[in-house]
Parts: structure tokens; sequence; C-alpha cells
């Protein structure tokens, strides 16, 4: 048996090639859009890929299950669980709970393990040249190492009232059978640490049943429902709005992206010509933006949560420029790709911003806690923590307020334009965004500690 783990960090996200050596064919569990990955590694491998799966709907991501299928004539084997209403509604090979799928000697039993999704399945896997009993689970977003999907996204990030608490008790019942099997089987989850699909996910990338309920959280609570339930809504990290595209994306026919775009590189002219209204993303560090940034652009850093931040920021009706170094383009563009924004315009480098001298640039500097405490003495400072609710709620600065940088955008009226306004995080990735939001719809005496939460308490 060939057996490959591919791991992106940008989205804490694992998909599995997986083939039978005697036959010379594999499978895909869960492929991002990025296909080429799997592709390379089948040519180096003299696999040809013959089936794809995947274990349930995404939210995070928009899934390369199409775009695999287009390249490669590869069958699409998805869940037929969950009801009528999380049917996928493009051709594809339906599965149900207890069918098998052969793959030369490998066998794949579907389990439907409900709770993160209704249609949520989990691939139980059998080695039958080497043994008659299974020795591995794909299981999504259904169990990870040291935690288990969260419930409510649909409620809290598709607006579908009342459906946290019955995929909370579903989940609870899928654990129940889960404890069931081998302790010894391997455990091969869709997420680790990072991602917003949990609050507790495990760098560990691989684990086992019987590991599991002895560490993991949520077996250990299987006696008692409520507690369970309780425990498991219970701080939940704030979930991207984009995740109610994914969904959708996911679910119905899409365009087909085949390949990784190329962006397009904008002369002088066609910058200085963009549209009115047009965002434009600078994806310098904080310090490089602050010594020089374009009036009105957001600065979101490239680099592993890049994607997760447009994804909260970014309309996805709506073209988009970038300042961005060309040799972070492809990488860029995959990071972009994976989460279905591929309406980019162009882009130009920070060197062709700097240089350009139709263009005055603006510059901003932060500030430390002796400042802080200052204006919040002399000028009765507004102090914005843009770090998540439950971050907020364990502890922070006196007399602050709480507006979570995902959700500034919507939440404008709730910042003063009388008052000095201080953002801050904990650390300063976070609020460099927000400070860039805040500079880019009007509000010019706001000023970014970047210090965050980290120096206020630590200095």
């Amino acid at each position: 048996m060939f057996f490959e783990r591919v791991y992106d960090k940008s989205l804490a996200q694992a998909s599995y090639v997986i083939g039978c050596q005697a036959g010379g064919i594999a499978a895909v569990i869960d492929p991002k859009r990025d296909v080429d990955t799997y592709l390379k590694i089948a040519e180096e491998n003299d696999f040809t890929i013959t089936k794809i799966f995947e274990t349930h709907i995404h939210a995070d991501f928009l899934s390369g299950s199409r775009e695999l299928a287009a390249l490669t004539g590869a069958e699409l084997y998805l869940s037929n669980m969950g009801g009528e209403d999380w049917q996928y509604e493009f051709p594809h090979t339906k599965i149900i709970h207890g069918d098998h799928i052969s793959l030369g000697n490998l066998d794949f039993e579907v389990l439907h393990t409900p709770g993160h999704t209704p249609e949520s399945i989990s691939f139980l896997l059998t080695d039958k040249a080497a043994t008659s009993a299974p020795v591995m689970v794909f299981t999504g977003d259904f169990v990870f190492v040291g935690d288990v999907g969260r419930p409510d996204l649909l409620e809290q990030a598709a607006g579908i009232k009342g459906s946290q608490e019955i995929g909370a008790a579903q989940l609870f019942e899928s654990l129940k059978q889960f404890q069931k099997i081998q302790d010894f089987i391997q455990i091969w989850p869709g997420h680790g640490a990072g991602s917003a699909c949990g609050k507790a996910l495990g760098a560990v990338p691989s684990s086992t049943v019987g590991y599991e309920k002895i560490r993991n959280w949520a077996f250990q609570l299987l006696e008692d429902e409520k507690t369970f339930t309780s425990t498991l809504l219970e701080d939940q990290p704030e979930p991207p709005w984009y995740f109610a595209k994914m969904k959708q994306l996911n679910k119905i026919e899409r365009k087909l992206l085949p390949t990784v775009p190329e962006i397009k590189h904008l002369s002088k002219s066609e910058f200085n010509a963009l549209p009115a209204g047009m965002p434009v993303i600078d994806t310098r560090s904080p310090q490089a933006y602050a010594k020089g940034f374009l009036e009105g652009s957001i600065n979101i850093e490239n680099n592993n949560s890049f994607p997760t931040w447009m994804g909260w920021i970014m309309d996805y009706d709506l073209p988009f420029t970038l300042i961005a170094e060309a040799d972070e383009l492809e990488d860029i563009s995959r990071k972009l790709m994976r989460i279905g924004l591929d309406e980019v315009y162009g882009y130009i480098s920070p060197e062709e911003l700097k240089n350009n001298k139709d263009i005055e640039l603006r510059t901003s500097s932060p500030i430390g806690k002796r400042e802080v405490q200052e204006k919040i003495k002399q000028h009765n400072a507004q102090i914005l923590d843009v770090r998540g609710a439950s971050e907020f709620k364990t502890d922070h600065i006196k007399g602050a307020e709480n507006i979570f940088v995902g959700k500034l955008k919507q939440n404008l009226d709730q910042v003063s334009k009388d008052r000095p306004v201080i953002v801050h995080c904990k650390s300063g990735s976070r609020s460099a965004i927000a400070f860039s939001i805040l500079k880019a719809n009007g509000f010019e005496n706001v000023s970014n500690y970047a210090g965050g939460w980290e120096d206020w308490q630590n200095s």
C-alpha cells in the first residue's frame, strides 16, 4: 500500500493519496483545489488516480475534487447521507453507510459520522493484501487529534437556526459508535492545529482510536450528553464569513480552475487607472506597510493566515488588486484559489509602488504601552481589542471594547470618530489588519498598539 499525506499549512488542511501498488491505481481523499500536487505524486509513483473521495461538503476550503476528476477521469464518490438538503448537485457516485469501495487490494468502508455536518462520512481502510483487519480511518472533520469537529458552523456561518444543538446530538451518538472500533486503528483527520473547524486541534498529524479514547476531551464526556454539548459549543473560534460561500460552491456546479492562475502584472498606467472602489490588498509585513502605504489599501500579510483573513474580509463579487513581491505570486495564487477568490485583477510590486511618483504614500508609527496609557488618561481614547471573543473574555485591558477584526467592517458604527482610537490584538498581526481597515474607511485618529496584549501584561 502507498500512502502520502498532503498538508496545506495555510488552512491547516490535510488530504491523502492512497495507492494499490499491485494495480498501479490510487485514490485521493479531500483534495485541495491546486491539484497539480496530486498529479505529481501519481506521476512520480507510477499511479493512475481512479477514485476521489470526500468526507463532507467542506466549509473552510474550495474542494479540488471536480478539478482532479476533470483532469484524470477519476470517479467521484460522495456522501448520499444527511437528507435532501445535503446532496451534491453535480454528477457523482452516491455512497451510504456500510458501502465498500475497492481500490485493487484496498477496501474502503463508508461510515456515516454526522455531527460536524449531517452528511459527514469517514472511510475505514483495510489493506487486504496484508491483513483482514482495518488499519486506518480517514475522519475528515469528525475526529481530530485531541478534538472533534464543531457542529455550530451551519448556524454561525450559514445562519441555519437550531442546527448546532442538532449537530451536537448527532456528534455525541457518532462518537459513541466510533469508540467501538479497534484501538489500534490509525486516525488520519482532515485538519491540524490552526484550523477554525475546531478549538483544540493537536499539532501531531495522526493518532489512534485508543489514544483518543484516553486523551481526547470529547471521549471523556460520552456518559453525560448535556455536559458534552455545553463543552463542545463553548468558546469555539469565530467562523470566517467565507465558510458559507464554500458550503455553497462545494455543493453546486461551478467554474473549474484546473491550473494555478498567473496573476497579471499591471503597468504603472494600469495601476494608476484602477476602477474607483476596487480593493487593493497590500501583502507586505505590517512593518513594511507602515513605512509607506497606499491610501485605502488593506494590509493582509502573506503568511499562513493570509487565506483565512482574505476570506474574512473580501467581497467575493468584487475584483481586487494586490501589492506583492513577484517571487510570492505563485504562493499567493494557490492560497487564493483554495478559497475560491479567483477575481484577481492584477498586481504591482512594493518597489513599483514606492517609485510611483503619481501616488502620495501614507506612513504610520505603531505606539507603545506608555503612549496608550497617556492617550487613555489625557484624551479618553477608545481601546479597540480586535482579538476573538474567547480571548477577550479571558482577560483584557480595563475599559477596552471587543470587536473581532473579521467583523470590524460590519461594525464600523461602533468605532468613535470623535475620540482617538487605539487598536490592538495579542501581538500585532490582527491589529495591523484592523488599523488598515479603519484608515481605509476614513478613521484618521487611529493608532496601532503593535505590542498588544502580550506587551500590556508582560511589561
